[in-house]
């Protein structure tokens, strides 16, 4: 007879969850998903169901791995707000499955896993793709995302100025507040990325917001927000002079406005870097579309789940 589901709360994923043990993780997930073998990783692109009164969508995001023995879904709403909204732009909860038996081993917060393993996909696109010798990160964003992608970023590399932009000058107050180091406000979206060597975007917006003339040629952008065919945060100059690398191509072509609109050609998934089968051109300016996928979502509530495990079989 089955076990009955394990609750894992917020505050005990963030207990249980660290980049240094989830980067490794999620490289060799992103190596095995653009290996295209069937069975190491199963994963439909997320479909979503609109929700219309209330401006936003359900995405529902499966996952099977059948050599790891892993089957997972995430259920996350996200939703385009109005500046200034004090509700929250995404909600999301992750079900860990059997996949022998089908029934539901643990279900857990989803919106730790969400922003810790977007971020540490951002990371490791920028440790693939960014110049080493990079020494200014700019933040576009100061929500949820934005503080994981700086918790992530400064435990990886060392930059010598980090730089964050938001809408009103209040928010970007209250986030540098909240994190542990030195960061320089700016008041426009170009005084906070020209010269900046590693741009990270993680903004509501859904029209362009950084433009391809003021980024740094040889610069890395991870493009983490505009996650619908009709949303943006980057424009068209940018776009088409970059190299362009995304999780997933398929994800990216039904579901990027940044690449759909523009018309960008998509040159690389991170998989394919890792796998050795396309080169990472540091010497140009790079863009990372990150769409988010359910592997990895996957190996991160697995981690979780063998973490609570480990910690529960303790005397």
């Amino acid at each position: 007879m089955a076990e009955p589901p394990v609750i894992i709360l917020e505050r005990e994923v963030e207990r249980l969850l660290c980049y240094r043990e989830l980067i490794p993780r999620l490289e060799e997930a992103l190596g095995k998903f653009s290996r295209r073998d069937s069975a190491e990783v199963i994963q439909p692109v997320r479909s979503t169901l609109p929700l219309q009164k209330h401006n936003g969508f359900l995405g529902l995001m499966p996952t099977y791995m059948e050599n790891d023995g892993v089957l997972c879904t995430k259920l996350l709403c996200f939703y385009k707000r109005a500046d200034g909204s004090t509700l929250p732009a995404t909600q999301a909860t992750v079900v860990l499955l059997d996949p022998e038996y089908g029934n539901v081993k643990a279900v857990m917060d989803g919106e730790v896993i969400t922003g810790m393993r977007t971020a540490a996909a951002s990371a490791i696109s920028a440790k693939l793709l960014m110049r080493p010798e990079a020494e200014v990160l700019a933040i576009l964003g100061t929500g949820k995302q934005a503080l994981s992608h700086y918790n992530v970023f400064t435990e990886m590399f060392s930059f010598k100025e980090v730089r964050v932009w938001s809408h009103t000058r209040q928010r970007a107050e209250r986030f540098c507040h909240s994190v542990s180091g030195p960061v320089t406000i700016c008041l426009s979206v170009e005084e906070a990325v020209k010269g900046a060597d590693a741009i990270v975007t993680v903004t509501r917006c859904t029209e362009p917001v950084l433009l391809g003339q003021w980024v740094k040629p040889g610069a890395h952008v991870a493009a983490v927000g505009a996650c619908r065919p009709n949303w943006r945060e980057l424009d068209d100059v940018l776009m088409k002079e970059a190299v362009v690398y995304t999780d997933s191509r398929e994800g990216a072509m039904s579901e990027s406005g940044d690449i759909i609109l523009s018309g960008a050609e998509v040159f690389a998934e991170l998989g394919d870097v890792i796998n050795g089968t396309k080169p990472a051109h540091r010497e140009k300016t790079t863009v990372f579309k990150s769409l988010g996928m359910g592997v990895e979502d996957a190996v991160s509530a697995e981690l979780v789940f063998d973490q609570w495990k480990a910690k529960a079989s303790q005397p």
